[in-house]
């Protein structure tokens, strides 16, 4: 018996905020770096990646619209556009509302190549989880993302 009345506490103390905050980050962190480090052939940079990615979920956009969305100087944004383009992953277009300016749209060609990309990383996460985790953790893993999600928001 404790010395409030109760039964002894059994296992160790719940981990607080902080602690959760850091085991989170030292158990994701290595995560993404894998993740990243999937290359099929002729994988991107992570910033060409980074900016198909926005054309993708954004739509059309021009490179100095894509460099403020990444926080990068649009002369390095110019030069990523300009390896995609000559990749046929972008296609660069004169706005119809503006001809001096140029807008970049993603091509079917750079939609399949981001998209094969995530799915050899889906590939390798999945078999990841089925050699090691058990039924049961697995579906626990799917209980936290959720949580996850929602937290990714907030930060």
């Amino acid at each position: 018996m404790s010395s409030s009345g109760g039964p002894p506490p059994t296992g160790p103390p719940p981990a607080g905020p902080a602690r959760i905050a850091t085991d989170l980050r030292a158990a994701l962190g290595p995560l993404a770096r894998r993740l990243r480090t999937v290359k099929p052939d002729g994988e991107l940079t992570l910033s060409q990646t980074s900016a198909l990615v926005l054309l993708d979920r954004e739509g059309p956009a021009t490179a100095s619209e894509l460099a403020a969305r990444e926080g990068i100087r649009p002369q390095s944004m110019g030069t990523i556009v300009g390896v995609l383009a000559e990749r046929g992953l972008v296609a660069r277009t004169p706005d119809p509302d503006d001809g001096r300016r140029i807008v970049v749209s993603l091509t079917p060609a750079g939609r399949e190549g981001l998209h094969g990309a995530r799915r050899e990383r889906a590939r390798r996460l999945t078999l990841a989880i089925e050699d090691e985790l058990t039924p049961h953790e697995q579906e626990q893993l799917a209980a936290a993302i959720p949580l996850l999600e929602r937290i990714t928001r907030r930060v």
